[in-house]
């Protein structure tokens, strides 16, 4: 009995058309880089630096439930409301003594400008929805942009996004951006 040989595939080739197919569709390909929420966060605390005792009333704290319901300093709100809240919270230009202190500092191309020590805390819990939340930051960003176009337009007469590097860096030390989030609650009815 003879046997018969199976002829081999030579498979080298398809290896190196299968590699130069991979090439292409890397080159060619355009990738869709998702943006995130843009922030600095501060720098790491020195060993021996001791924690901050910060003053309740520089702090306003928002709360946004698993019903997508908010609360700022612990007062059902409305998310159309949240913006002027917070910028009279950043502005506090009554000097109320219920609104965030300020300090008074020599910033480079402003002078001597009173800088709100506020910081806006924001907490949500496990069940907020991911809309809520970037509906929550977007409306906290908004209210900071606006503070700063203002000023903007009183120190140098034009838009914040007009300005130079300098410029905005000024406005930046003016009015720091200063939102604080929190762990999300875990508990089923929130704070």
């Amino acid at each position: 009995m003879s046997k018969r040989k199976l002829e081999e595939i030579n498979a080298g080739s398809m290896a190196d058309i299968a590699f130069l197919l991979l090439i292409f569709f890397l080159v060619a390909t355009t990738m869709n880089v998702d943006k995130g929420i843009t922030r600095i966060l501060p720098p790491m605390p020195e060993q021996d630096q001791k924690a901050n005792d910060i003053k309740q009333r520089n702090v306003m704290e928002i709360f946004v439930s698993k019903f997508d319901e908010i609360m700022v300093d612990k007062k059902k709100i409305d998310i159309l409301e949240l913006k002027d809240k917070a910028k009279k919270f950043i502005l506090n230009q009554g000097n109320d003594v219920n609104l965030p202190e300020k300090e008074v500092k020599e910033i480079d191309l402003i002078g001597k400008y009173a800088v709100s020590k506020g910081v806006i805390a924001v907490k949500n819990d496990r069940g907020t929805t991911y809309q809520m939340y970037i509906m929550v930051q977007n409306e906290l960003v908004r209210a900071f942009s606006e503070v700063r176009d203002e000023l903007s337009m009183v120190k140098f007469g034009k838009d914040f996004d007009d300005l130079d590097g300098d410029q905005r860096a000024a406005l930046a030390k003016a009015v720091p951006l200063a939102i604080s989030e929190s762990e999300p609650n875990t508990t089923e009815g929130g704070n």
